[in-house]
């Protein structure tokens, strides 16, 4: 069942704990993706908060927000670019989109399947999507103080099998929210140095969530065999050897060219 989008809302722009959770995801974003001159950019669930340093270079920013999650308007104080959608009908069309950030639109869907079958028709060949998940093994998927404690967590394997059942080419995974999903001003302030010590020492801590990195590869069309044949037409007399004439029976005899004459 998706979120609301107002208690998502309240998380992300309003809570010191849901701006860090922002500020530490995105960053990782930017480490994978450091821009997108020139290209569509598309978010799913409530990927907005993600989307923000991709405004200004790229072609075109659009935030997709479910039905069942509602919808606001973003950004703040510029021309609205989020629309309310049908979670497996996006109104995209095919093979638009070049880059795909999915947050909190596939743990909480009761059609996950159909959702990674229409992400991976608006993107076009070659394109790349970012989907960000609780974490099976973290801390953050075990509370429901924070929006990654609702919907279904994935382990990492779980979540790479499912994307390579729709055709999906994993590219790159990571996990990241190391620091505890607390509101407590200690662990606020100890935040940086937690989210570092993990990356550096996972072994230690799982981070709250998975962040992969997938690209969508379309085969090549093969050639057809009947383009092979028309290459190399078969000739009709292939391989017959050219006519010889048969000599002494079409050649008259001395005897019958004097005869000829004399008359």
């Amino acid at each position: 069942m998706h979120l609301d989008v107002q208690d998502l809302r309240n998380f992300y722009y309003r809570s010191p704990l849901g701006r860090a959770a922002q500020k530490v995801v995105r960053d990782q974003l930017v480490h994978l993706w450091p821009e997108a001159k020139g290209q569509t950019v598309a978010g799913f669930g409530f990927a907005v908060p993600l989307l923000r340093p991709y405004l200004a270079d790229a072609r075109r920013v659009i935030g997709l927000m479910p039905g069942p999650q509602g919808v606001m308007p973003w950004p703040a104080g510029q021309p609205n670019v989020s629309v309310l959608c049908e979670e497996t009908a996006w109104p995209l069309p095919t093979g638009m989109v070049d880059k795909l950030v999915m947050m909190h639109g596939l743990e909480t869907s009761e059609h996950a399947s159909a959702v990674l079958d229409e992400a991976w028709r608006v993107l076009g060949p070659g394109g790349r999507m970012v989907v960000i998940v609780p974490n099976r093994a973290g801390i953050w998927s075990r509370t429901d103080r924070t929006p990654f404690g609702y919907g279904h967590p994935y382990s990492l394997r779980q979540l790479e099998a499912q994307l390579r059942r729709h055709d999906f080419v994993t590219e790159r995974t990571l996990s990241t929210l190391y620091q505890p999903p607390s509101y407590r001003k200690i662990w606020r302030k100890m935040a940086p140095f937690l989210e570092q010590a993990g990356h550096w020492m996972p072994i230690f801590a799982a981070g709250g969530v998975l962040m992969v990195e997938v690209s969508k590869q379309v085969a090549a069309p093969r050639p057809s065999g009947l383009r092979e044949a028309v290459r190399r037409p078969l000739k009709v007399l292939e391989g017959a050897g050219a006519p010889e004439p048969v000599l002494g029976r079409s050649r008259l005899n001395a005897s019958q060219v004097i005869e000829f004459d004399t008359k």
